[in-house]
């Protein structure tokens, strides 16, 4: 017998979400299904600002301030990707700023 809270937070989300069908989520391993969870939640964060500039997302925070709170920590969670994945930042001077 299932427990309720693995029935709950790893099959229900696997089956509605991913698409997974009852035998897919037999056939394979606990640790598997909750990977896969995992990172189609840093999916859903990375990208749920798709389509919005900087400024944008400054306006509508002024009536959400959690909003600016989310879009922080995509932006911390796409800075560790692109610093795991070895991409360099270009460092700006003083006068590339204009200061």
């Amino acid at each position: 017998m299932i427990t309720a809270p693995d029935a709950v937070y790893v099959i229900i989300p696997c089956i509605k979400e991913l698409g997974m069908t009852w035998s897919e989520v037999k056939n394979t391993p606990r640790y598997q299904l909750v990977g896969l969870l995992g990172a189609m939640s840093n999916y859903n964060i990375l990208h749920q600002f798709d389509g919005y500039t900087a400024e944008e997302i400054g306006k509508m925070g002024k009536d959400k301030p959690g909003l600016l709170g989310d879009y922080a920590n995509a932006m911390d969670l796409k800075a560790g990707y692109e610093i795991r994945s070895g991409k360099e930042r270009k460092v700006l001077s003083f006068k590339e700023v204009g200061l």
